[in-house]
């Protein structure tokens, strides 16, 4: 019998029909990642690997797999698995495509409010007892509605936020590889080139893919034509953006604060810099960390792992 690996514990019922064709074998944890060595026994016999954005599926791990047909990742991003290698020995890889825009566009959202109005901030506060009273300059923080929000990356995603922030009278500038006219006139946001989108946006929200042209792409130079006043969110993937200028730009008065759902790497301890300054609000990727959408993108991969060992193509291939 076929045998699938799954990376992390899922609830029951994303796995229920793998469980009735296949050899299902699931790692015990929801939250520890599987040691290298670990993944790289395991597959040596699966014929699926089901991973997430935080296993390194690299080319030990998919020349290990003599038996390997699919690895279905559970993310929209693909860049914890090594595609060259993939490719060269005919293994499909497939993620989640669509599913979840509409949540992850949510949180952006979340995000971009929140570090505007310094709410993490003001929560901790008052749950350590220091609200004793009412200041008139107390957590004062920076207006959305009628400010200019610029968006790195015009995908379906940053289509997502920019229709939300029609809701408060936003004015949206994008930059992206490719221009989309149909989608300026249908949802009235403008074109603009990198250095100008940072200089004019009260808000700039990263939402690009990873690949070697944007590894970096926000860096010293890019913070410093942002506002001193401006807000950068980033619910993309953390190697985008530079940590370590992002720290001084944000500790010296570059930019006002920032909302950051991923880092370079991860998971991060309390000990990460970016923690300890009091201008950053920060989240552990939980960016489709909604019930429905999560167990929608399951159902995705589930389906792509039973149509690759069941002989068809799968329909979220991405190699």
């Amino acid at each position: 019998m076929r045998k699938v690996f799954i990376t992390r514990k899922l609830p029951e019922e994303a796995v229920k029909g793998l469980r009735e064709a296949f050899e299902v074998d699931m790692w015990e944890s929801e939250d520890e990642v599987p040691p290298k060595k670990v993944l790289i026994e395991k597959a040596k016999t699966a014929h699926a690997l089901w991973t997430n954005v935080a296993d390194t599926v690299d080319r030990d791990v998919i020349e290990a797999g003599e038996t390997l047909q699919v690895i279905a990742n559970l993310a929209v991003g693909y860049n914890n698995v090594d595609m060259d290698a993939a490719k060269e020995h005919g293994i499909f890889v497939t993620n989640t495509p669509g599913v979840l825009t509409e949540t992850t566009a949510d949180l952006a959202f979340t995000l971009m409010l929140a570090a505007a109005r310094q709410t993490g901030q003001a929560e901790r506060f008052l749950r350590e007892g220091k609200w004793t009273s009412w200041s008139p300059m107390g957590f004062t923080g920076m207006d959305i509605f009628g400010a200019t929000l610029g968006i790195v990356g015009m995908g379906r995603i940053g289509e997502g936020v920019a229709r939300r922030a029609a809701g408060f009278d936003m004015d949206v500038l994008y930059h992206n590889r490719t221009r989309k006219p149909e989608a300026e006139s249908m949802f009235g946001f403008r074109y603009a080139e990198l250095d100008a989108l940072l200089g004019q946006s009260d808000f700039v929200v990263i939402l690009t893919p990873l690949t070697d042209e944007t590894r970096g792409m926000i860096g010293e130079r890019e913070l410093g034509l942002m506002k001193e006043t401006a807000v950068l969110v980033n619910a993309a993937r953390g190697g985008i953006v530079d940590e370590d200028a992002l720290y001084d730009a944000l500790k010296n008065g570059g930019i006002w604060a920032a909302g950051l759902d991923v880092f370079e790497g991860e998971p991060i301890g309390s000990d990460h810099k970016l923690l300890a300054l009091p201008n950053v609000t920060a989240l552990p990727h939980i960016g489709s960390a909604s019930v429905k959408t999560r167990l929608a993108m399951m159902r995705m991969n589930a389906e792509d792992i039973e149509a690759v060992l069941s002989g068809r193509a799968p329909e979220n291939r991405v190699v």
